[in-house]
């Protein structure tokens, strides 16, 4: 049996640690009925370990429920930073990591065998000439290192120029710790923070969704394929069965709702051949494929269409047409002119008319009227009527009004 470890090797099963207890939390020891008891034990001493302050557990019935509770106002940074330095390595790892970057801090050029003699020289620390190598090019690639042809040999070096004005400006520490609070991929802004050793004691967010972090490394790298054009096909784990699919899209857009803060994908579905988004907390992998012949035209369609978007969706019930929604509403004039104002602002587009005194009809053509629905209820009390051209919707609104009204034994004059 092997111990507890608190470290992982991946980034995607931490990732998937955190969403358990934090996005899809409240559940119980036993109501983790894809893993095993002992595998619930160990993620929940791991997230104890990575995030204790933050976690929660409140008791039930049937035992206790583990979740994260964060309050992004009060908070100077993300605290979910932590679950990306929490990376296992080996000893190798750690001791080469420390000696080869002390041994190249005043700037020398070296080669591989150079730095292999340094270390047993200077630190007493023997290790293959392949291994110090295989290192050193790893750092290169991070960027912790440069790497240059000198004559015939290939030198090592470290630049430390930037590093040095960093810490010495002031300013440029302060708008880092602005942009690890406010933009995306924080943790960079976060690791230089730390690395200089300031604390953000002037910045807040209000509104601050720090489960972002989670898919920074999926929206790299799907900047990354929209950067270069190419084609991606995506392993995406159901939010609903956790059952796991691929799709094959082209990436055109990131989609951010200003209500939930979830993110979304917009690309062009080969298979279905439409336009379509991804939830981008429900994707596991992204893998670069082709570049798109058609990337150019398909973003240009795409802008054409995005004003007769709602929310994200594109598949209402009327295939590769709009529907046409209708709500006419009283607002008493002159008292109630907001609510007028509320139409025309949240409105997205849509037209409002003043048919008579006290009586307005807002009107809006959209791919998927479903998404509507949350944003009608809000005017409930004031609606007339409710006409649209995808009559699910219209059911749908007029029967849910129904189960309220016997909910709460409102008689129906309907």
């Amino acid at each position: 049996m092997s111990d507890f470890q608190e470290l992982v090797k991946s980034f995607p099963k931490t990732r998937e640690y955190v969403r358990d207890f934090f996005v899809y939390g409240f559940k119980t020891r036993d109501e983790f009925k894809d893993k095993s008891p002992r595998t619930y034990d160990n993620e929940r001493r791991r997230l104890e370990s990575w995030l204790g302050n933050h976690v929660r557990k409140d008791h039930v019935s049937n035992g206790s429920n583990i979740s994260l509770a964060i309050d992004s106002n009060l908070l100077d940074t993300n605290p979910l930073f932590r679950v990306w330095k929490t990376k296992s390595f080996t000893d190798n790892d750690i001791v080469l990591h420390f000696l080869i970057l002390d041994l190249l801090q005043d700037g020398a050029e070296l080669t591989a065998e150079e730095i292999t003699g340094g270390l047993l020289e200077k630190y007493e620390a023997l290790f293959d000439i392949q291994t110090v190598r295989r290192k050193c090019n790893a750092y290169e690639k991070e960027g912790l290192l440069h790497k240059k042809k000198s004559g015939k040999t290939i030198v090592f070096s470290i630049d430390n120029s930037l590093a040095v004005w960093i810490k010495s400006n002031e300013s440029m520490l302060d708008a880092l710790a602005f942009y690890q609070m406010a933009g995306s991929f924080g943790i960079i802004g976060n690791h230089l923070s730390e690395q200089f050793d300031h604390h953000n004691r002037t910045f807040r967010v209000k509104h601050s969704f720090c489960v972002h972090t989670l898919e920074e490394e999926i929206l790299f790298d799907l900047l990354n394929a929209m950067n270069h054009k190419t084609d991606v096909r995506l392993e995406i784990k159901s939010s609903k069965n956790g059952a796991l699919n691929t799709a094959d899209c082209t990436p055109l857009q990131i989609f951010t709702s200003t209500r939930s803060g979830r993110r979304f994908l917009c690309g062009y579905a080969k298979k279905s051949k439409r336009f379509t988004c991804y939830r981008l907390d429900t994707v596991k992998t992204v893998t670069l494929l082709d570049q798109s012949e058609k990337y150019e035209e398909l973003l240009a369609q795409l802008d054409r269409n995005r004003c007769h978007l709602w929310g994200v969706s594109f598949q209402g019930n009327a295939r590769h047409h709009l529907n046409r929604l209708t709500m006419t509403i009283q607002a008493l004039e002159p008292s109630e002119q907001y609510i007028v104002e509320r139409l025309k602002r949240e409105g997205r587009g849509g037209t409002v008319t003043r048919i008579e005194r006290n009586v307005y009809q807002y009107e809006i053509e959209v791919f998927d009227c479903n998404e509507m629905l949350p944003w009608i209820r809000t005017f409930i009390g004031r609606i007339l009527s409710l006409e649209c051209t995808d009559k699910s919707v219209e059911h749908r609104f007029y029967r849910d009004l129904q189960t309220m009204c016997r909910m709460y034994q409102i008689k129906d004059n309907s």
